[in-house]
């Protein structure tokens, strides 16, 4: 199934594409990093099974709204170094991130790298369908993201 183009950010950062793969693909070093830079991500919610199938996991903790984002989705293709893709689910109940039903509107997510020199360009991009006025705010949150993945880079 083919889904609309909702919005891509990309950046480049100073480190070889093996540290960028696996900052995005070990569960542990994902919840380190994978949230804006204001928030944090619940401990223990991330899980990265990197084969095709595989569960892909992570939630994000917003207390200023009192509530838990979290989503869940399989990865859908893997090219070592090179493109990882996957379906993401969101909900805020932790019981359906618990049951994980994977029959709810997902999105699609792809996250393409390519090796600079010594640093590595990534690309995420995110497909499915939103409510007007939701795609700005989520490209403005992933943006954070990258900003928090940077700041973990240089740790």
């Amino acid at each position: 199934m083919t889904q609309a183009f909702l919005y891509s950010v990309e950046r480049e950062y100073p480190h070889d594409v093996a540290t960028l793969w696996s900052a995005w693909t070990d569960a542990a070093k994902l919840e380190s990093w994978y949230h804006p830079t204001d928030l944090s991500s619940l401990p223990g919610a991330t899980t990265s099974e990197l084969q095709i199938g595989g569960l892909w996991t992570c939630s994000v903790d917003v207390p200023a709204f009192n509530m838990v984002a979290y989503f869940f989705g399989k990865y859908t293709n893997i090219s070592e170094h090179t493109l990882l893709e996957h379906t993401m689910h969101y909900t805020q109940s932790a019981e359906e991130f618990a049951t994980k039903d994977f029959t709810t509107p997902s999105h699609l997510v792809t996250v393409d790298f390519e090796p600079r020199g010594t640093s590595t360009w990534v690309k995420y991009s995110q497909f499915g369908e939103m409510p007007e006025g939701m795609v700005e705010r989520t490209q403005a949150g992933m943006e954070s993201y990258f900003d928090s993945l940077g700041n973990f880079l240089s740790a």
